[in-house]
């Protein structure tokens, strides 16, 4: 595991994950464990990094990006009920501020505007934005 480059260590909360080399994490960042972040991946302040996520090599994770790891689908009461879902960002990715990520599959050299919720995957090459992201 490589160190991130945190210049604000105090102000983040990260456990239990992988980084590749020469990432940067701002501040007010959590990142749960059983992630994984890429190579030279800049993270910026206020985004949340939830169980489960794998993001890639030379991506952009924007201002306050939320990741999430549960779909409730309206029948789920209970805490033992609950599945946790993976996301997978590809290389070369860029996620602007205040997006919301669910649990989906993102390709290689995507874009994603800021404000975006994205619900479903997107293929490499895409350019989405929205609420739904399309």
């Amino acid at each position: 595991m490589n160190d991130p480059i945190v210049p604000h260590p105090n102000l983040v909360n990260i456990y239990g994950c992988t980084f590749g080399k020469d990432v940067f994490v701002g501040p007010f960042v959590e990142i749960q464990k059983n992630t994984k972040i890429g190579d030279l991946t800049r993270i910026q302040s206020h985004s949340f990094i939830c169980e489960g996520v794998v993001i890639g090599e030379d991506c952009f994770i924007g201002h306050g990006v939320m990741f999430i790891n549960d779909l409730f689908d309206g029948k789920t009461h209970h805490e033992g009920d609950w599945i946790m879902r993976t996301t997978t960002i590809g290389n070369r990715v860029r996620i602007g501020s205040n997006a919301t990520i669910l649990p989906v599959n993102i390709g290689d050299d995507v874009i994603i505007g800021a404000g975006s919720v994205v619900t479903k995957d997107v293929p490499s090459g895409s350019i989405v934005k929205g609420n739904p992201a399309r």
